[in-house]
């Protein structure tokens, strides 16, 4: 039984804790970090399922704001809330996009996203970087200025290359890694903050 199979302390803290799954807790480190949500925030979440950073952003939002959630998958059946709104379908879909920009622009874009991984490293890179492309893409044309990002990336993709075109869009981007995340993982995420 590898350590994905067996629930660490972060997946049994966050069921204890009402969140469908560990991811939360890397959010959790990056928003204390860099102070990606706050209070009366509009928040799309992009790759939402099953909707822990969801959870997450509505209640640090606090009955404020308002959280747009996009995923293929649908959200875990307790992720609901009078602040959310959620669209099914592909983050690719033109017409996914519009229904997001119509609900914009946001303070702040969040994109937990993996490709469906196949164990080939180059490939799962390759699937992870079309995704930050993506998201990136997304973060462009619907956060406002001084709004902030964040997204994941598998380590050993084209992580310099992100971080140089953010700089071109933000005031600061950098990757950090937070301890939430097991040991093992090749994941890590690139910040950006204050949209220019």
């Amino acid at each position: 039984m590898n350590s994905y199979e067996k629930p660490d302390f972060w997946s049994r803290k966050a069921f204890s804790e009402g969140y469908p799954a560990r991811s939360v807790y890397k959010l959790q480190e990056i928003d204390k970090k860099f102070g990606m949500l706050k209070k009366g925030f509009k928040v799309l979440d992009l790759g939402a399922a099953p909707g822990s950073w969801t959870v997450f952003a509505l209640r640090t939002l606090d009955g404020t704001g308002h959280v747009t959630s996009i995923d293929i998958n649908p959200l875990a059946k307790d992720v609901k809330s009078e602040h959310l709104t959620f669209f099914q379908g592909d983050l690719y879909d033109k017409e996914i996009r519009k229904k997001a920009l119509e609900l914009g622009p946001y303070d702040s874009v969040i994109c937990d996203a993996a490709p469906k991984t196949t164990g080939n490293k180059v490939v799962d890179q390759a699937g992870s970087s079309g995704l930050v492309e993506l998201a990136i893409f997304y973060a462009e044309q619907m956060l406002k200025p001084g709004g902030n990002f964040v997204v994941k990336i598998f380590q050993g993709g084209d992580q310099q290359a992100f971080l140089k075109k953010m700089r071109e869009i933000f005031v600061q981007a950098k990757g950090f890694k937070p301890e939430a995340c097991r040991t093992e993982s090749f994941e890590t995420y690139l910040v950006g903050i204050n949209k220019k």
